[in-house]
This record gives structure tokens, sequence and C-alpha cells, in this order.
């Protein structure tokens, strides 16, 4: 079994996994900073902090929709290493549009004509540049590792990713305007700086023909990725999973002041525990499995998850602790008694989440051709996506009809459980093709 740590030192992986991480932490660097400088500095209105954020994310979320198909075509028909440069040379002249219409804004030049527009667009072009990059950070595996490290290097891409989203986010609450223009273009370039280190990944197809009709493609990609059982399934669980993190993801802060009683930094420790969970979970994973792909372990773990998100759901119920103040600040949360609790029994749900997708996302680039990997990964960011706006959608329209936000939790446990028949199922087939 080859180790995180033996990655980690290889040429063929090292500068892979480093240029990942710096493309996530960027992404997320210049969509918190931006959506938190609007929101704080030029309007501070909770309507205008709902619709900026639904806005910025929804701009982020379109191009995986639009163009997944297409980006998976292409990585699949040319040099993913040459793609990669192209990306990260583009992200540099992205960043820096986007970076100037931060520093418009901040200095009250142009802002709604020019300086707003310009963010926004440079947010859709990071989320296009990110849907590109998206098929090739997984599907280039294969190519450039053994079959006994995929395991190990997708697991890491995947705590890499959550370490970066968790970084950058921190950052943009940390920096300043100014710093925060300075540091994307920064990483943009150190990004393309590392990005030429990758080895060469040339085209396995023989195909050369890219269809550019983004609805005619996608349909080709679904009825690609549901042609094969193994990849059916592997989609549809991950796209499950990816709709129960949306769910999660976009309670945290209202359950934190609603529920929990607390401010926004407390908000930003639920998310560093379950980001963190993540990391730990998809790294773990390589270790149970020794390096072996296999959904073995897939249901249980989602099974665990579900369990465990009934425990936060009883926590939340029954905290009925209220603060000095207004709302808790993250000292005065962490030493009420039942904080460490939930806060852990978060983290473990994020450990059993990483343990759960990771093994799936090395089905789709190694349960298919070579030449078709980025092709399979691109049809699960296709499809996960959709999974996410409407688990995310579901969520709001609950809020809306006045349901509980603690109730709303028990919506993702029947998510766990679809996952889990669908893991299951992956493993019967994946038992066998193996008999």
């Amino acid at each position: 079994m080859t180790t995180s740590t033996d990655l980690l030192r290889s040429r063929r992986f090292a500068p892979l996994f480093v240029t990942q991480l710096l493309n996530a932490l960027n992404d997320n660097l210049y969509k918190n900073a931006m959506v938190l400088f609007i929101v704080y500095q030029l309007y501070d209105s909770p309507e205008m902090e709902t619709l900026i954020s639904g806005v910025a994310t929804a701009l982020f979320v379109l191009p995986f929709v639009l163009f997944s198909a297409t980006a998976g075509q292409l990585a699949d028909m040319r040099d993913k290493t040459r793609i990669i440069r192209w990306i990260k040379f583009a992200e540099i002249i992205i960043m820096s549009a986007g970076a100037a219409g931060l520093v418009m804004s901040a200095r009250g030049i142009a802002v709604e004509s020019i300086a707003i527009p310009l963010m926004f667009a440079a947010l859709f072009a990071m989320g296009v540049h990110s849907t590109f990059f998206g098929p090739i950070k997984y599907a280039i595996l294969p190519q450039h590792l053994d079959d006994d490290q995929v395991l190990a290097g997708t697991g890491l891409v995947e705590a890499g990713t959550y370490v970066a989203i968790l970084s950058g986010m921190i950052l943009s609450a940390v920096f300043t305007v100014d710093q925060s223009t300075i540091a994307v273009i920064v990483i943009a370039v150190i990004g393309y700086g590392v990005c030429r280190m990758v080895p060469p990944a040339p085209a396995q197809s023989e195909e050369t023909r890219v269809d550019w009709n983004p609805i005619r493609a996608s349909k080709d990609l679904i009825a690609f990725s549901f042609g094969n059982i193994e990849l059916r399934y592997s989609v549809l669980a991950i796209s499950y999973f990816w709709a129960i993190a949306a769910i999660l993801g976009g309670q945290f802060f209202p359950l934190a002041k609603n529920v929990l009683l607390a401010d926004k930094q407390v908000a930003m420790v639920m998310l560093v525990a379950f980001s963190a969970g993540i990391a730990i979970g998809s790294v773990a994973i390589n270790a149970l499995l020794k390096g072996e792909i296999s959904a073995r372990h897939s249901a249980i773990s989602v099974l665990a998850m579900g369990a465990l998100l009934i425990g936060f759901y009883l926590l939340c119920r029954t905290w009925d602790l209220k603060p000095a103040g207004e709302l808790f600040t993250v000292t005065e949360f962490l030493a009420q008694p039942l904080a460490l609790v939930l806060v852990a029994n978060l983290l473990l749900i994020a450990v059993a989440g990483g343990m759960f997708v990771v093994p799936l996302y090395a089905f789709l680039t190694t349960r298919v051709e070579k030449s078709e990997a980025s092709r399979s990964v691109a049809a699960n960011n296709f499809i996960s996506s959709v999974f996410m706006a409407v688990g995310a959608g579901v969520a709001g329209t609950l809020g809306f009809f006045g349901i509980p936000l603690a109730e709303q939790l028990l919506l993702s446990l029947a998510l766990c459980l679809v996952s889990a028949h669908l893991a299951r199922k992956l493993h019967r087939v994946e038992q066998q093709r193996a008999a």
C-alpha cells in the first residue's frame, strides 16, 4: 500500500496536488472576500446578504451545469497537462480582473456600473475555470499513478480540496480588501508556476472532435454515465452525498444564529470541524482499504453518518442555553456543557462522509477506459451540481414554509439512507465483477 507521505514526495503527484490545492484556495478566497466586502462594507443588509450569497453561489455553480460535458471531452481528447497550463494562465487574467473590481469598489469608483459587474464576471469565469480543471484533477491520476496508488491519490486530492476551501474562507475573513486583491493574484501566479512541473499526460482517446453544443453534449454525457452500471451507482451515490453537504453547508450560519444562539465565528468553528472531518476521512479510508478500490465500507460509512446526524439533531433540539449577551461568542460557546460534544459530533459526521465518498471517486476513474476517465468525472460534476442546487433549493423552501432548522436535518438523514442503498448496490456489482 502506498502511503500519503510517499505520494506527496513523488514528482508524479506532488505538483498536481499543490496545483489543485492552490486552485481551490483561490476560488474560495476570492468568492468569500467579494461576498463579505459587498455585504458588510457596501450594503450591510440581511436581505442583501442572502441575495448576494445566492447569486454568487449560482454564478459559480452554473458553469458546471453548462460546460462539464465539454470539459470532460476536451480533457480526454487533449493532453491534460497542457490544458492545466492554459487554465492556470487564464486564472492570472481572471483574478487580475476580479481584483480590479474589488479595488474599484473599495475606493468608490464606478461601484454599481463597473466594479460589481466586473467582480461577478470574474466569479463566473472562475466557475468556468474550475469546471474545466475539475475532471482533470481526478482523471489524470490513473495516468500518473500505479493502480494501488489511485485511492491514496484520490483521498489526498479530496482532503487537500477541503483544507484549501477552509483556508480560503478563513483568509477572506482575516485579510483586508487590499490584502485579498494581492493574494489572489500572487496565488494564481504561483499556481501557474507549480503546474508547469506536472508531468505530461497525453490524450489516450483516438477521438479528436469535441462537441461544443452544451445541451447535446450534456445529454450524451448522462447517457454515457448511466450506461455503465458501476459508474451509474457511483455518480448517484456521490451526488446524493453532495446534496447532503449542500443542505448542511447552507444551515451552518442560520443554525448557529437561530438555534444555538451563537455568532458567525461559531458558525466558522462548525465549518472548520466539518472540513477537517472530510479531510481526515478522505485519508483514513486509504489506510482502511490498504489501497484497494472498493465500496465495501461505503454503505456502513454513510449509515454511520446518518446515525451521527440523528445525534446532531438531538443535541440541537435539547440546546436551551441562553447567552449573557445577544449571541454566544466562540469562547462563551465552547464553555457550554454540550458545545464540545456537538462540535465533535459534527467532525465525526464529516469523517464518515469522507470515508464514504473517496472510494466512489476512485471508481469514476478506474471503472472506465483511461480514454474516458475525464468524461466520467465530468458526468459526476454535472449531476452532482444539479443535486446540490436541488438540495439547497429544497432546504430553502422548507425554511420558507416555516420548517424549523433542526427538523431540516432529517432531510439529510433520508438522503443518507438513499446513498447507503446505492453504495450497497455498487458493492454487489463489484463482487459480481470480481467473481
